[in-house]
């Protein structure tokens, strides 16, 4: 826990920003894992797991308040410098974009939910595809908060310019597919969402790592 005693000792201080980046390690790992778990639901159409993923997201948005409140209690109990500030209010950044990702999985679980009982019209590919790629970003985006990896970060970036690619195929596969078809505009239009949910985890894993390389270097920039 942090301790709550202005003016504690430097290596107190180390060690309590320690266990807060762990904090958003844990949650990292665990939005992970529910986009895993989001996507299988979809693919396999099994409407236990979506339902699991979804009562998962209340863990997700406790580890965020409480990555928060312990961020702010450093904050204001302490006086870091300029470095140390980066990493706290980096992590309160990153949690926030963390966050967002466990609410996409829980969107694309609610999708698997509501096409569970409907045979898919057509192969699923793309889609499942942009799962692999988002959950490698993720890992990847993780480990270079970890080890400050700035090079991991930029090919985190570079990815996304991949997942985006998919996004556009697959949204103009199933606009054909609706406009061929209004018999597939139900289930279009959801795998059209799920797609986007995916397209959005990109864009947020994205601001992680730029979130990290401010926190290496001072400076804010765009890496995409």
């Amino acid at each position: 826990m942090i301790d709550t005693q202005p003016g504690a000792p430097r290596s107190v201080f180390t060690s309590e920003l320690v266990e807060l980046h762990d904090t958003v390690l844990r949650m990292g790992t665990f939005v992970m894992s529910m986009l895993e778990r989001g996507l299988q639901a979809l693919v396999e159409q099994n409407l236990e797991l979506a339902e699991e993923v979804r009562r998962s997201d209340d863990v997700a948005d406790a580890l965020d308040i409480g990555i928060e409140e312990a961020a702010l209690r450093l904050l204001a109990l302490q006086h870091p410098r300029a470095s140390d500030l980066r990493c706290v209010a980096g992590a309160i950044r990153i949690a926030a974009d963390l966050e967002r990702v466990g609410d996409y999985s829980k969107d694309i679980a609610k999708v698997a939910r509501r096409l569970h009982a409907e045979p898919y019209h057509w192969a699923l590919e793309d889609i499942p595809l942009m799962g692999r790629r988002t959950h490698e970003m993720i890992r990847m985006a993780l480990r270079s908060f970890v080890e400050r990896d700035l090079e991991l970060a930029r090919q985190v970036a570079e990815m996304d310019r991949e997942v985006d690619s998919l996004w556009r195929t697959v949204r103009d596969q199933l606009i054909g597919h609706m406009r061929d078809d209004p018999g597939n505009v139900f289930q279009g239009t959801h795998l059209l969402l799920a797609a986007r949910y995916l397209e959005r985890i990109g864009d947020h894993t994205v601001n992680v790592v730029e979130r990290v390389s401010y926190m290496e270097t001072g400076r804010l920039e765009h890496l995409v």
